[in-house]
């Protein structure tokens, strides 16, 4: 399994992310929250704002992740460092808190929010925040604590007059954590906390609160000096989107940190690099010059090739209408690489030719069809709105059949590929290790026998040499291990197999497609994956199945294996909501034999920046599963381009997993259909970018 490191994107990006006014830029608490110091407030982050934050004192060292899903609702998941017993503690933790008012001339802002709801319950607490602002540097905080915010001068909690259970708090019982424990929510005991944030200038803010944790772990412990509920503390704007926080807490510590921000809705690059597309001629009123133009193959292939695209089959037999299957291999956009379609063959058809119908495919399957009329790509290429004049004009439907197109018989795009560079993968939060980097070289190929039917491998060579197994805590199940064993392997120091696969996509109906794929699938697993999709081009839903039959390679990475193996199976619903949110919904059997179901929800931006989370919960019991207690994480994809603005469809992607454990484990497999298929479909990224059609 190849995963790069979510944590290092991210840092990255924001060093060079477009910079925020400090007037707009939200402050994040020391859990890496929106915030004051420790206490949070009712603020937000603008709309899909991502802050990765490291801070910590002695008895805490805190790694957090937060996205701002929408306009009111913001996701943490946080990695802390808890030294408060003999041995350090490795602590997992998820946060969510809803604005559940804006705040008006009179009323503040409020806020609710729930802290390591889906952890072991050591940072676990609930609260009811409001903030209001006084001018333009003064906000006043003021909120209600329940669990950790609750044990400082905590008071009978008042929800007991509604029903007697909310006065005590239930122990938790979280075993190894990672369930989730709905009957402590808003009970016990409830404490008051508030604070002041005064922007002192554009880059520093002072603070400081009134904490209602009374650390009563940490101090029973002795690793912190509990002397004060006083917090004080600053936070600096240094650069753009890099603050630094330092504050002295409990009158006795004195704590720091980092945080970084970036929002994927707001492009470094104002606009892309790539080259200025081909302007659409007009065609000639004069017959005699009209005659003369024309095409041929080569001349085509070359255009378009010129554009990053590769034509694979055309037909221009009739009269007066053009039809084109091509490959997009440059933009991200289905929608551009279509305009630049549209414009070489207006550009290029005999005069005649009015209707051009456009078929974008990807790994050797047609997407959809879009037929345009040429006058109005002669009409509207230069108006106000012309794109989405187009869009209206043009209809998209599913591609036609393979008869009467003529498939290119000479192509400037090679059919084999390779490549040699260096790689990095830190895998983050895993086990009882915090990080855990490699580094080293990485060789590449790729060969496409046909347009739908292809092979490709990845072989690594690490520049660490031979490695000790890291020490994990393990619990012992009945199950087989089918994730836990992943660290062993590749240790050796020599060069190892990453994948070699060979990988064939067809289409069985119009909405219908296939996918097998086999060969060594992954860096654990071999074997052969098979799925089919119906996807109608003008639907927003899709149905899947997938069935896989996995063998367990040696832990060397080469060529053996070892005798387990297993048959997975799914059934998937997937289903894209509006302002670039996608759900996936699965049923199916797991690589350990276990039954049950996998939800997953990403929100996906025109830019190709994606952040999503997952969860999955199978008949295998908690005990068993161990610490975490089921599948659960946080996937973000970046793409190139943002960064460096030129047109590719090259991305990174990164899977933050609370723990990998053996339940509900899936295969790791390049290539499932539904993320080709729906990019070129009105429904899907196709039709949100349409915009940039005469890009």
């Amino acid at each position: 399994m190849r995963r790069t490191s979510l944590t290092l994107t991210t840092c990255v990006a924001a060093l060079v992310a477009s910079p925020a006014t400090p007037q707009d830029t939200t402050s994040y608490s020391l859990y890496g929250t929106p915030g004051l110091i420790e206490m949070p407030n009712a603020r937000s982050g603008k709309d899909a704002e991502i802050a990765a934050s490291f801070n910590g004192f002695s008895a805490h060292q805190r790694a957090a992740f937060t996205f701002q899903v929408t306009p009111r609702l913001s996701g943490t998941f946080r990695y802390a460092g808890i030294n408060d017993r003999p041995g350090d503690l490795f602590d997992r933790s998820f946060d969510l808190r809803y604005r559940i008012l804006n705040e008006g001339t009179f009323m503040p802002a409020i806020a609710v929010g729930l802290n390591d709801f889906l952890g072991t319950g050591i940072l676990s607490s609930e609260y009811i925040v409001a903030s209001k602002r006084f001018g333009d540097r003064l906000d006043v905080t003021a909120g209600l604590g329940w669990g950790r915010l609750g044990t400082r001068n905590g008071v009978t909690n008042p929800l007991g007059a509604l029903a007697p259970s909310f006065k005590e708090r239930p122990d938790r019982d979280f075993g190894f954590g990672g369930e989730i424990e709905a009957n402590q929510f808003f009970n016990g005991d409830m404490g008051i906390f508030g604070g002041v944030a005064y922007r002192y200038s554009d880059k520093l803010t002072l603070k400081a609160e009134y904490s209602s944790d009374d650390y009563t772990r940490e101090t029973r412990f002795g690793s912190v000096g509990n002397n004060s509920p006083i917090n004080l503390g600053l936070s600096y704007l240094y650069y753009e989107n890099v603050g630094f926080n330092l504050a002295y807490l409990y009158g006795s510590e004195l704590a720091a940190g980092v945080t970084l921000t970036l929002n994927p809705r707001e492009r470094m690059m104002i606009s892309g690099i790539e080259t200025a597309p081909v302007p659409v001629p007009r065609r000639p009123t004069d017959p005699r010059a009209a005659a003369t133009w024309g095409t041929d193959e080569p001349t085509l292939v070359a255009a378009l090739a010129a554009e990053g695209i590769r034509l694979d089959s055309y037909d221009v037999s009739a009269d007066t209408m053009a039809r084109v299957r091509y490959t997009n291999l440059r933009y991200r956009s289905e929608a551009q690489a279509l305009g630049r379609t549209a414009r070489v063959m207006a550009a290029n058809l005999p005069a005649a030719v009015e209707t051009i119908v456009l078929e974008p495919m990807q790994n050797g399957l047609p997407l959809s069809a879009t037929t345009i009329s040429r006058s109005d790509l002669e009409n509207f290429e230069t108006a106000a709105e012309g794109a989405s004049v187009i869009r209206d004009r043009s209809t998209t439907t599913a591609a036609g059949p393979n008869t009467d197109l003529t498939p290119v018989s000479t192509t400037l795009d090679p059919a084999f590929q390779w490549g040699i560079g260096p790689y990095a993968t830190l895998i983050a939060f895993n086990g009882n290790e915090p990080v855990q980097l490699d580094v080293g070289l990485e060789a590449r190929a790729s060969y496409r026998i046909t347009p739908g039917l292809f092979t490709q491998g990845t072989v690594q060579q690490s520049a660490l040499g031979p490695r000790e197994l890291a020490e994990v805590f393990e619990n012992p199940n009945s199950y087989p291990n089918v994730r836990t064993d992943g660290d062993e392997f590749g240790l050796d120091g020599y060069a190892v197999i990453q994948d070699l696969t060979l990988a064939h996509y067809g289409r069985l109906a119009p909405d219908v497609y296939t996918r097998v794929t086999a060969g060594y699938l992954e860096r654990m697993y071999g074997g052969v994956s098979t799925e089919v999709l119906w996807k109608p081009v003008d639907s927003n839903l899709a149905l899947g199945a997938e069935v896989n039959y996995a063998r367990l390679r040696e832990t060397d990475m080469l060529l053996g294996f070892q005798e387990f193996d297993t048959v997975t199976s799914d059934l998937s619903a997937y289903y894209s909501f509006e302002n670039g949110f996608h759900t996936q919904f699965s049923i199916g059997q797991y690589l350990a034999g276990d039954t049950g179901v996998t939800f997953a929800l990403d929100r996906e931006f025109e830019n190709g920046w994606s952040v999503g989370g997952y969860l999955t919960l199978t008949d295998m019991p908690f005990e068993e599963f161990g610490e975490g207690s089921f599948n659960k994480g946080i996937r973000v994809t970046v793409p190139v381009d943002y960064f460096f603005g030129n047109a590719t469809r090259r991305e990174v992607s990164s899977d933050i997993a609370s723990l990998q454990r053996d339940g509900g484990a899936r295969l790791n497999v390049d290539g499932r259909l539904y993320d080709i298929v729906r990019d070129g479909h009105t429904a899907g990224g196709f039709g949100d970018t349409f915009g940039r059609f005469w890009r």
